[in-house]
């Protein structure tokens, strides 16, 4: 493997180093109204606009980039739709989730900014240019980068002087800016100019879908119209101001316009020649051409990575099995236009519910039943090797097994593609997941999918004491119940107590023991209570007012668990009672006076 990188790092070395004298040809063979200076640098052939965006106002901050060029030979001879099978060089590859967050921002800015005609083409080219399309497609299902892509930190030595304006959030660097994702943004821009992209509720710079909206937006921000070349050059210029990054980005954009396709993620070439990530703040990297380093005179000795300034004469070789510097012929027509063979996402016209119903489960289960579609062509016919992406979407803690809020699968030989299980979070309620085809802009398919309250079927008390108090005073014990579902502990439940009226009258009482709430103030329901792990929950201090009496505690929870407390609010023995002010209620004073009955004497005569 480590010889394996190494040959690699060589080859791309000598490749970077021809293709600035590769240049003039594909130039003018590829980019619309480019052409080649004297030293080989890509020019315009009319006056191009410049943009005098401040390097601290640029998506980027004029932070440096991959200058590698594409290939000569263009992938397809002429322009295509969908997702052909290229013909050509595999940097016309595209991997497959990149592909779809910038073929999702064209879609979603073609509704938004309708005048701007952003190409996708556009964010694959700036996208290839500032990470390698995510460093070759090294993505997770939901579109974020599997580690951060981390450009040099700007702080005026050979980049632009940026200071910290995240706190380091993003590019973890608290004195200093870094451009950082897979479209290099600044954070400051990144502040005003974050999208979310995939529905996730974020904006995350290092989201390719993110990134690739934000993006979007930001080349079409001041209605600049990009199917104009003038537009064009302006948004590309505010996006880094640097004429060889405008034309390296033209080079890129019109080899994407003659045809591309899609690899699998992770399967892209990575870049080299620019210092990012483990390398953020190192030196001026290879390949870097933008306004902050200097162009050399002519014939001066190039730097790492760059071409020489003058061309050597024709025959000279780069060194020992090196390619010949002389300028190459342009690409020989093709004799006939090759017809693209589509591929299988192609022809995806629809998703189908591949038998999924019933979509319920109680708070913090698993969902008996997994999530399923079928990917079909217009006549109904089952498409198989076509990615599907779940998501997960809505106010909703729900996720698939993991904790992801989204899973890429690949449909099998009958068109279906299953998503992993899915796990009920304790937030209740309804919420959705989304089927998509990646790599498509087709309409999504949506499943309903509904979290219930964790129920518990019978309340029992913990101790069999009855609670009592003296009038205007506090209960001495708190109650303390335990819940079960089925002679099992029942944890999470939620639990409402009521002090009620009567068993014949379950109204709220308005007399009697009482709750206080975070003012002091007497309170007689309580609600939002849950059991602890082990079933168990603690209701808070119980007061009593002046009211003497016996008095009932509801406590219900939703699967019908239910029990009843009786609490006692009586004076304490021994006490004198207060008199009573109803005269029906008066005390006997004594004996009550009868007629004596005189004895009998005995019968009458």
């Amino acid at each position: 493997m480590a010889a394996h990188f190494d040959r690699r790092l060589r080859k791309a070395a000598v490749t970077t180093t021809v293709a600035a004298l590769a240049v003039a040809a594909l130039s003018a063979s590829q980019a619309p109204d480019v052409t080649a200076d004297g030293n080989g640098r890509q020019t315009t052939a009319d006056n191009v606009p410049t943009s005098d965006t401040p390097s601290a106002e640029s998506a980027t901050g004029n932070s440096p980039y991959y200058t590698d060029l594409p290939p000569l030979n263009s992938p397809s001879p002429a322009p295509t739709t969908g997702t052909p099978t290229s013909l050509g060089s595999p940097e016309a590859g595209i991997p497959a989730t990149v592909l779809d967050a910038y073929k999702k921002a064209e879609a979603e800015l073609r509704r938004a900014k309708p005048g701007c005609n952003l190409p996708w083409q556009l964010l694959a080219a700036i996208g290839k240019v500032e990470s390698g399309q995510a460093r070759g497609g090294r993505v997770d299902a939901g579109g974020t980068t599997i580690g951060r892509i981390i450009g040099p930190q700007l702080d005026g030595n050979g980049f632009a002087l940026i200071k910290d304006t995240d706190n380091g959030v993003y590019d973890g660097n608290s004195s200093y800016d870094n451009a950082v994702g897979p479209m290099q943004f600044i954070p400051s821009t990144w502040a005003w100019a974050g999208r979310d992209g995939n529905g996730d509720g974020k904006e995350d710079p290092n989201n390719v879908y993110d990134a690739a909206l934000a993006a979007g937006h930001y080349l079409c921000r001041y209605d600049w119209n990009l199917s104009d070349q003038a537009d064009l050059d302006r948004a590309i210029l505010s996006y880094n101001n640097s004429q060889d990054y405008l034309n390296t980005v033209l080079s890129w954009l019109e080899h994407y316009r003659r045809g591309t396709h899609e690899i699998p993620d992770g399967t892209g070439s990575l870049p080299v020649g620019r210092s990012d990530d483990t390398d953020a703040g190192a030196g001026p990297p290879r390949g870097r051409t933008g306004p902050s380093t200097p162009p050399k005179a002519p014939g001066a000795t190039p730097g790492p990575g760059k071409g020489p300034s003058k061309p050597p004469t024709s025959g000279e070789s780069t060194g020992p099995g090196g390619p010949s510097t002389k300028p190459p012929k342009d690409p020989e027509p093709p004799t006939s236009t090759p017809t693209p063979v589509p591929t299988p996402t192609d022809t995806v016209h629809h998703l189908e519910n591949a038998g999924t119903t019933g979509l319920t489960a109680t708070a913090g289960d698993t969902f008996a039943k997994k999530i399923s579609a079928r990917a079909e062509t217009k006549a109904g016919d089952a498409v198989g090797k076509v990615r599907i992406r779940f998501t997960v979407l809505g106010d909703t803690d729900a996720a698939f097994t993991g904790g992801d809020k989204f899973a890429a699968v690949t449909t099998d030989a009958s068109g279906t593609a299953e998503a992993p299980a899915l796990v009920a979070g304790e937030q209740t309620g309804e919420f959705t997941v989304r089927a998509t085809v990646i790599g498509r802009t087709l309409p999504g398919l949506d499943y309903k999918a509904t979290v219930t309250e964790r129920v518990a079927d019978k309340l029992t008390r913990t101790t069999e004491t009855e609670p009592t108090c003296t009038p205007g005073g506090e209960f001495a014990d708190p109650v303390v119940v335990k819940a079960t579902l089925k002679g099992a502990v029942a944890d999470k439940v939620a639990v409402t107590a009521t002090l009620i009226k009567s068993d014949a009258d379950p109204t709220e009482n308005d007399k009697g023991p009482y709750f206080k709430d975070a003012d002091g103030k007497a309170v007689r329901t309580l609600t939002g209570r849950k059991t602890d792990a082990k079933g168990v929950l603690e209701l808070p201090k119980l007061y009593a007012d002046d009211a003497e009496g016996t008095y009932i505690l509801r406590l219900t929870t939703p699967g019908g668990g239910t029990l009843d407390v009786t609490l006692t609010v009586a004076k304490e023995a021994g006490t004198t009672p207060e008199p009573s002010t109803d005269p029906s209620e008066t005390p006997s004073t004594g004996p009550s006076e009868t007629p004596a009955t005189e004895p009998s004497t005995g019968p009458e005569a």
